[in-house]
């Protein structure tokens, strides 16, 4: 399986696709939020072989656009909290639980 991770913004998106153990199937690089460059996005992730699942954070409402483009394309996208990212990456849930 490969994950598609986007950082998105109001104007475009950076994507990066990674495969199990940090093999490197794209590296990152911007996409337009227009319809060529989301159509671009689609058509980019559907080459790549294998299930390819879509994670973003949610940022305001820009990311909506976005994930409802990958979603109709048929992909599995979840759109996540970048807060609870930042607290994932600092261990703060575990130490939280353990504390």
């Amino acid at each position: 399986m490969n994950a598609a991770g986007m950082d998105v913004s109001s104007r475009k998106s950076t994507v990066a696709v990674l495969r199990p153990f940090g093999e490197v199937v794209r590296v990152p690089f911007e996409v337009s939020h227009s319809a060529e460059g989301l159509a671009h996005l689609v058509q980019q992730l559907k080459t790549i072989k294998g299930e390819t699942r879509v994670v973003m954070e949610y940022t305001g409402r820009y990311y909506e656009a976005v994930a409802n483009v990958l979603y109709e394309a048929g992909f599995f996208v979840s759109a996540v909290n970048p807060l609870l990212i930042k607290e994932y990456g600092g261990n703060s849930f575990s130490q939280s639980q353990n504390g």
